[in-house]
Formats: C-alpha cells, sequence, structure tokens
C-alpha cells in the first residue's frame, strides 16, 4: 500500500510540473497528502496520544505528526496550505501566485523524497 501511494504521489508531482497557479498548487498540496498517507500506512501513532475529549476526524497531518514526529515541520506547512489547496480546486479564485504554487511543488517533492527515505523504498527507475 505505501509503495503504491507514494507511486501516486509521483504521479500528481509530474502533473503538478505541467501545470501552473492554482492547478499547480493543487496538485503539490495532493502529492504531498499522498506521501504522507504512504507513511501513515507503515507508521501508526502511538496509542493515547490523541487528546481526550477529542471527537470526529482529524487531518491526515495531525495523524503524521503524532505519529512520525520528526515530520511535525512538514506537517504545519501541508496544514496551513490544505485551505488555498481546496480553494483552487472548487475553482472559487486563484489563492496561489506562481511564486507560492512553485515554493509548494519543491516542498511536496522534498517532502515526498524524505517519505521515501523514511519507509526505505528505492525510488522509481526512470527510463532515458
Amino acid at each position: 500500500a505505501a509503495r503504491d501511494l507514494l507511486d501516486r504521489a509521483r504521479e500528481e508531482l509530474a502533473v503538478a510540473r505541467d501545470e501552473t497557479g492554482a492547478e499547480r498548487y493543487a496538485a503539490a498540496h495532493r502529492a504531498a497528502l499522498r506521501a504522507a498517507s504512504a507513511v501513515l500506512a507503515v507508521h501508526r501513532p502511538p496509542p493515547g496520544t490523541r487528546p481526550r475529549g477529542r471527537r470526529g476526524i482529524r487531518s491526515a497531518w495531525e495523524t503524521l505528526a503524532e505519529a512520525v514526529p520528526d515530520l511535525a515541520p512538514w506537517t504545519l506547512l501541508f496544514t496551513a496550505s490544505a485551505a488555498h489547496r481546496a480553494r483552487a480546486e472548487a475553482g472559487l479564485h486563484d489563492p496561489a501566485s506562481t511564486g507560492q504554487a512553485d515554493e509548494l511543488l519543491r516542498a511536496a517533492e522534498d517532502f515526498t523524497q524524505q517519505a521515501t527515505t523514511l519507509l526505505a523504498l528505492p525510488e522509481p527507475y526512470e527510463t532515458p
């Protein structure tokens, strides 16, 4: 499952590289979310880490920060960008400048690489 999710993350990164603005931003964020899901397929938060009295659905980013605390800085970045991604996907307006979209793409690429390294999975071989 983790390998498939990382493959999907890489596919989203390829889409993001071919897009601009809001589409690039949304695809980059989706790629990071797929990479986070890959990590969560292998690493679960320790029992009892969920705050008492808190109910409802938690984001993948919250869960990831508990499961792998070393990834917490990434979770802050991608949590903050989630609302922009939702607006971009809904076509409400272009929430991301080209620079912001490029930044998020670079972050998603770095995060996907870190997830791959953490899971000790080889990078896919690309034929010339």
